[in-house]
């Protein structure tokens, strides 16, 4: 008794070539052009930082008022926690941020990171910390 036979071989290297295809010309053709983005951080519900990260130079810096959490630019364009004094260090463990829409927030110490667009309107926070 056979379990697999030839046409089924046939079928399945159709679907998967048919994906790979797939995700290579999504990935290639509707992407379109890169916004800019920027790297936001606030502090107790305030805008305290804000750069561009496709010129910002690589480094660590803290913010006014928050010297014990520190964030790091990366030669990649892309910004993180890489010290705090929270207990738990979720903000650290979110790694690297580079994408529009991405976030990393420090609760204990009221401090949220975050990646914006430069197409984006709205300049509210997306979340407000108390």
């Amino acid at each position: 008794m056979k379990y697999f036979q030839k046409t089924d071989g046939i079928i399945l290297a159709a679907v998967l070539g048919s994906a790979l295809i797939f995700l290579l010309l999504n990935g290639y053709f509707l992407k379109g052009p890169q916004d800019e983005v920027f790297a936001e951080i606030y502090y107790d519900n305030k805008l305290v930082w804000r750069k561009d990260l496709s010129s910002a130079v690589e480094g660590e810096f803290s913010v006014p008022g928050k010297p014990d959490v520190v964030f790091q630019i990366f030669a990649d364009k892309s910004i993180a926690f890489v010290q705090s004094d929270c207990p738990d260090k979720v903000c650290i463990h979110m790694g690297k941020l580079k994408k529009a829409n991405q976030f990393a927030a420090c609760l204990p110490n009221k401090m949220i990171l975050k990646i914006v667009s430069s197409k984006e309107e709205n300049k509210s926070p997306d979340l407000i910390v108390r």
